[in-house]
């Protein structure tokens, strides 16, 4: 039970390997159980007791560091009061802590009293893990000699977590706050009495309404999440890669990010940007593998139907992230050979070595914002389509028939830890394809290798007949119609990078805005990252829709103040129509 500065006292499982002396010390601070994440299985052997972040013998447990796991205050056998992702002391915490003095509480506290350490200290942790491990760089203590943050929170309205461009990703939000926030050991769990999300969400017709079936208001964040549905000073003053961006980077730091991540998209590469300017004296490192939420700590040789060949993740853990922990933190510092940007291309399915992120080689092969056009009659392409300027193409949609996420019957709110949900973003997006409500723009078959290196931007000049909206597009890599070896990917349509924009934000995300009915609007958002080859025989497909449900609530399209707490009779359909010849396109980051 270690003192924090303000006398709460948090609960630390220190492991030592037996006889080890002078050795560096591996922290990870989570919300999720110590006692739990360090007894994983009874054993003589330190990596055995580890769940997940020491696998079996490649990474760093039992061979030389001391591992030590902490509940963070207000969760599971720590003292004080749980806030969830407490922000930074200052307006948004009157207090006098956070998880930055806590982490350094914490460090000053092992240094002093951990005789078989070195001194030296790392910090490791995979989203809101990662999360506590980013608050170990704001305020450093001098002991913290690393850190690798992988997969974290970061902005829950930009992209992770919460929102995506201010939609309320309603499935695996409501269900993990009401787990997280309502007990101090998780154990109320979220109950459904409908084996489909897609009726229950339905049903309940609004997030609040499904929230407040389970007397969610009783939980102080979801009660946030409903009072700030923008972007404001809320999400705005604890933006991590906002407060990073204010520090000095004065620790070696491996930002660790999946290219499917289903969960926290957005963050690493928010904070790559943020630090990538004070990178003066080159530790900041970026690792990108083709993963989702956590990948990076299992078995990583498929994803979903994806096989790579290899096992991505193993290549990770032992040519990145165990030179980087032994070459900043043990006593003779081994030398390592590690990029500063270490990329899975996939497609091609092949580690790149680059030097900055996004770089199309190790060379520096020009990375260019290129147009690829929707065009007229469903095609897509890159030369700018001829034909009148009013032309277009349309689709109604219906928020009573929204289009369903993945294939239905959908169950993941009362288990959104299994495979469906980690492997959602690969699947097959050919039952999108069938729906009136999905538009469908597809180039043709390539005779030469794309490659993108970066983030692609979705340009929609649309008009609706309503009067808010939301506007989904994919960037899918359509297969051959027949695959050697793995028959079953004939015809797969695999998201290389997809997302969702509020349509009321399009002009900015601080303030709501009502869309003039049927006036064309320009929809301008970006993608998350992509590093990517579309091979010869394969096409490119870009789809647009306006729901994506129940992952995200559905849009009234008819402008209200709160659509959190939107009536069933403020839901109207609309008539969507998307300028088609040469007004809408996708900029993609495309590799000369």
């Amino acid at each position: 039970m270690i003192p924090m500065r303000d006398g709460v006292k948090l609960h630390t499982v220190i492991l030592i390997p037996k006889g080890l002396t002078h050795a560096p010390i591996l922290l990870t601070r989570t919300p999720y159980d110590a006692d739990e994440l360090t007894d994983y299985a009874h054993s003589a052997h330190l990596a055995m007791s580890l769940d997940g972040y020491d696998n079996a013998d490649d990474i760093e447990s039992g061979d030389g560091y001391i591992r030590v796991v902490q509940d963070v205050r207000g969760k599971y056998h720590s003292e004080g009061d749980y806030v969830m992702n407490r922000p930074l002391v200052g307006p948004l915490n009157p207090t006098k802590v956070d998880d930055s003095t806590d982490c350094y509480d914490t460090i000053d506290w092992l240094v002093k009293n951990t005789p078989e350490s070195n001194g030296r200290v790392g910090t490791i942790g995979i989203s809101y893990d990662g999360f506590t491990t980013l608050m170990s760089l704001i305020h450093p203590h001098p002991a913290l000699k690393a850190s690798v943050p992988m997969n974290p929170m970061v902005d829950g309205w930009r992209g992770d977590d919460w929102f995506h461009n201010g939609a309320f990703r309603m499935l695996g939000s409501l269900n993990y706050i009401y787990e997280q926030e309502a007990t101090r050991k998780n154990d109320e769990k979220w109950w459904t009495d409908h084996y489909d999300d897609y009726d229950a969400a339905l049903q309940a017709v609004s997030a609040d309404g499904l929230a407040q079936s389970h007397a969610e208001d009783q939980v102080g964040f979801y009660r946030k999440l409903k009072e700030h549905p923008a972007y404001d000073s809320f999400w705005q003053d604890q933006a991590v890669d906002k407060e990073l961006a204010r520090e000095p980077l004065s620790v070696p730091t491996m930002l660790v990010h999946s290219l499917w991540d289903q969960e926290d998209i957005y963050g690493d590469l928010a904070v790559y940007k943020a630090l990538l300017p004070k990178n003066t004296d080159g530790t900041l490192y970026l690792v990108m593998g083709p993963w989702h939420h956590g990948g990076g700590i299992e078995e990583g040789s498929t994803l979903g139907p994806l096989v790579f060949g290899q096992d991505t993740a193993l290549a990770f853990r032992t040519n990145f992230l165990r030179p980087f922990l032994d070459h900043y933190l043990k006593d003779a510092a081994p030398p390592m050979d590690v990029a500063p940007v270490n990329a899975f291309l996939t497609g091609a399915n092949t580690w790149e070595k680059l030097q900055t992120w996004p770089s199309g080689c190790d060379s520096g092969c020009p990375v260019t914002d290129t147009k690829l056009y929707l065009q007229p009659d469903g095609k897509l392409g890159f030369d700018t389509p001829h034909g009148p300027e009013e032309s277009y193409v349309s689709y109604v949609s219906d928020p009573l028939k929204p289009v369903p996420f993945i294939q239905r019957p959908i169950h993941l709110l009362a288990d959104s830890e299994g495979p469906l949900w980690q492997n959602w973003l690969v699947s097959d997006q050919r039952e999108a394809s069938t729906r009136p409500d999905v538009l469908i723009f597809t180039s043709a078959r390539l005779t030469a290798p794309v490659k993108i290196a970066g983030e692609p931007i979705a340009n929609l000049v649309a008009s609706t007949t309503g009067t808010d909206g939301d506007f989904v597009v994919k960037l899918i890599d359509v297969y051959p119609d027949e695959v050697p070896v793995h028959p079953e990917m004939g015809g797969y349509q695999l998201m290389i990078s997809a997302d969702i924009l509020r349509g009321r934000y399009r002009d900015g995300p601080e303030v709501a805005k009502r869309i003039p009915a049927l006036q064309d609007q320009r929809y301008r958002f970006t993608l998350p990252a992509a590093n990517h080859v579309f091979l010869p025989g394969h096409r490119i497909m870009v789809q647009v829709q306006s729901t994506w449900f129940p992952l995200y609530d559905r849009n009234p399209q008819n402008f209200v103040d709160n659509i959190f707490t939107a009536r069933a009779s403020d839901y109207k359909r609309a008539e969507i129509r998307v300028r088609d010849a040469g007004q809408s396109f996708v900029e993609l980051p495309l590799v000369k």
